[in-house]
């Protein structure tokens, strides 16, 4: 499962759905109301299995793009804590991105996924650079205890009804978990047609910090390193089909980049940003 503001009304491709335009606030992606987890499965199924080449080679575009920070964040937080996993597994690991990105640094080790859309499923099975790649009912893992090093968990909390008992299955299975989420408590998310957007794609969960770090105490962890993403250029911009767009999208990157630097506190007031945290067992 993934989850994705480029410029409103500018950064944008005008042949894309509404939802599917904005790929930085909540509800970036195909469009279609999620209500639950059959909803859910279905939407993904539905997201990565686009008939149209043209769309699917810029979806998976997106998808590489954004596997980028995310590799950004796995790295960084495992290397401000000393670890070097020899074995990685990744939930909800869509069409296997993130995992290729880390093979290509040479990082995570022996490299799993499991994911609960068929569709992901296949793309990421037939990808050369990950070790396995499974389908899951979304609650239960199949490892044991402790049999990975890393677990990773990269916009999949925001998805599902008790997010803490999720991460406490991957924490179970892993000896640490990177998670990540939007952190949508903002007044740019609280807008009507981005509530809607966030429901379309099934986010039922809107968090600040704070409640980010509740998540991982209620799982019975600890947070041993975090990180916060205001996102680059490339992501706001990535959308714009004229120079009009890619200014617009580089005039929000700028602003937003630049709040974010100046005050983090006040950014997260104003705008979505992304938060990362390195999870450890709490005793």
């Amino acid at each position: 499962m993934r989850a994705g503001d480029t410029t409103a009304g500018q950064a944008r491709a005008p042949d894309l759905p509404p939802s599917e335009r904005d790929p930085t606030e909540p509800g970036a992606g195909p469009t279609g109301l999620v209500r639950d987890r059959a909803d859910l499965v279905e939407f993904y199924d539905d997201a990565y299995s686009q008939a149209d080449p043209d769309r699917a080679a810029l979806y998976a575009r997106w998808r590489r793009l954004g596997a980028i920070g995310k590799a950004d964040h796995v790295v960084e937080l495992c290397a401000e804590a000393g670890l070097r996993p020899q074995s990685t597994l990744e939930i909800g690991c869509g069409d296997g991105a993130l995992l290729c990105e880390l093979e290509a640094r040479g990082f995570g080790g022996y490299l799993a996924g499991v994911e609960i859309t068929r569709a992901a499923v296949a793309i990421a099975r037939a990808r050369p650079q990950i070790d396995a790649v499974e389908l899951y009912d979304g609650v239960k893992l199949e490892a044991g205890d402790g049999e990975y090093e890393l677990g990773i968990l990269s916009h999949v909390l925001e998805h599902v009804v008790d997010p803490a008992a999720l991460l406490a299955e991957a924490a179970r299975a892993c000896k640490a978990v990177v998670m990540e989420v939007p952190l949508e408590a903002n007044i740019s998310a609280r807008r009507g047609v981005k509530r809607e957007h966030a429901e379309e794609v099934g986010h039922l969960q809107r968090l600040d910090r704070t409640g980010a770090r509740a998540i991982v105490a209620d799982a019975g962890l600890r947070v041993a390193g975090e990180l916060e993403d205001a996102l680059p250029r490339r992501v706001h911009t990535f959308f714009a089909t004229t120079p009009y767009a890619r200014a617009g999208g580089t005039a929000k990157w700028m602003a937003r980049s630049t709040v974010h630097r100046l005050s983090p506190s006040l950014a997260k007031r104003l705008f979505t940003v992304h938060y990362a945290c390195l999870c450890l067992p709490a005793a």
